[in-house]
């Protein structure tokens, strides 16, 4: 067995290479996050859209906040700039149902702090030596502050999707591309694979460290599960038996009378739904999106499936047979370009199931990086040697079976914070996140 984690040795990195990166990594970002603030008026960055978000302005202010503590304070030594608001910010002592009333900065001041931050951060940028600490070595630092702004700028995307009132954002429907005509799943063989990794350098911990893990035999789809294949979950009576679901997703889907993905309504014979203040009919080719865990788990049951396990979908993702080792991405180790994947909010939607045939796995599967997230049915739990860093609040304090794992990023997602290793964790009633899946089954089954 010759498999190996993919990395980038930070020894042989250029400097300039390695300050390019991060430049262009944060300007991407606050391009980003201009945008997502400056495309509505100050009375919408102000207030909230829905109790399971912040108020956008709350997440610009602690944007520049993160990126103050972290790239003036831990890796230069400055002073504060404003220490007073760090309490208004901390993710942890403020649940987002009550950040509406706490004295937050306004949308102009909010504006004037995180760019006051950014241009001390690109002069620390400019003569930084990327090396010294683990916080420094090969940029992580300025890596996760880019991944931890582009969160936050999904985040934010989020919010619009739930605002009420007419379109504030527009983009360009993905190109239409020649659809996969070959089988509906593929066989992964069994046998270990490096899952994790130990040298990508802006991987966060909960990625951390690569391992060996032995997988049994499975049959994945080829594509996320489409709109067209749910409705039929749904015609059938899906959300009306109770026999597909878990105890705890049938009492809640009973609870709160849902009986469609978050943002559909039946109109007639066909179903319409919301997307960025826009109506329109569901497509039936595009990945189904805003559903639950509970919802994909059911109707994984009701297709005689079941959801993948998260090792099973790194392995699929990540696992090059012919050279018997684990990749960056399933097209290789190439950073994604937009013939890969629909990433970066290039795009308000998922483009149809079998697209970007250049970003196909080894084994044939698509669209596993973008488009939507995917649920697994793995609980989130650290990997074997994980050590927490920079911050427990980052992973640590989420590990355990409340939290279901979702891989794979979505539209919303910059290709900085997604790669074949990177994790995301929800709760499994969580429905505003961008969030499909696919389906699986074992060898014998």
């Amino acid at each position: 067995m010759t498999d190996t984690d993919p990395a980038v040795d930070a020894q042989a990195v250029d400097p300039e290479v390695l300050r390019e990166r991060a430049v262009a990594s944060l300007v991407v970002a606050r391009h980003r996050t201009t945008l997502l603030t400056s495309c509505v008026e100050d009375p919408d960055l102000t207030a909230q859209h829905s109790p399971l978000m912040s108020p956008l302005v709350w997440d610009l202010a602690h944007i520049g906040n993160q990126e103050e503590q972290w790239l003036l304070r831990a890796v230069a030594g400055h002073e504060a700039i404003r220490p007073e608001i760090d309490g208004l910010y901390d993710a942890f002592e403020h649940p987002r149902a009550e950040r509406p009333k706490l004295p937050l900065l306004s949308p102009a001041e909010a504006r004037t702090y995180a760019a006051d931050v950014r241009g001390r951060a690109l002069d620390v940028l400019e003569r930084h030596a990327f090396h010294g600490t683990r916080l420094t070595e090969a940029g992580f630092a300025f890596g996760m502050i880019a991944q931890h702004e582009q969160q936050h700028d999904e985040t934010m995307l989020i919010t619009h999707q739930l605002r009420t009132g007419p379109p504030a954002l527009t983009a360009p429907d993905p190109e239409p591309a020649p659809l996969s005509a070959g089988p509906s799943e593929v066989l992964v063989p069994g046998g270990p694979f490096t899952m994790g990794t130990s040298g990508e350098p802006w991987a966060l911990d909960n990625e951390r460290p690569a391992h060996r893990r032995e997988v049994a035999a499975f049959h994945i789809d080829t594509t996320p599960v489409t709109n067209g294949a749910y409705r039929a979950f749904i015609e059938d009576g899906g959300y009306d038996n109770p026999r597909w679901w878990t105890a705890d997703g049938w009492a809640h889907i009973r609870k709160h009378g849902i009986d469609a993905p978050l943002f559909w309504r039946r109109d007639g014979k066909q179903f319409l739904r919301r997307r960025f203040g826009v109506t329109e009919v569901v497509p039936p080719d595009e990945p189904v999106l805003h559903v639950s865990w509970y919802e994909a788990d059911a109707y994984a049951r009701w297709a005689g499936r079941r959801l993948p396990t998260e090792a099973e979908w790194e392995k699929a993702a990540r696992h090059d047979p012919a050279g018997d080792r684990s990749m960056r991405y399933p097209w290789g180790d190439a950073d994604p370009g937009p013939e890969h994947a629909n990433l970066g909010q290039r795009h308000l939607r998922p483009a149809p199931a079998g697209s970007y045939p250049a970003g196909e796995s080894p084994l044939g599967v698509r669209q596993l990086i973008g488009d939507v997230w995917e649920w697994t049915a793995s609980d989130f739990l650290p990997y074997p040697g994980f050590k927490a860093f920079p911050y427990k609040e980052y992973s640590e304090v989420f590990f355990g079976p409340e939290y279901k794992v979702l891989r794979g990023g979505s539209f919303a997602v910059d290709a900085v914070a997604c790669r074949g290793t990177f994790r995301n964790w929800d709760y499994p009633i969580r429905r505003q996140i961008f969030s499909g899946f696919r389906t699986a089954r074992s060898e014998d089954v």
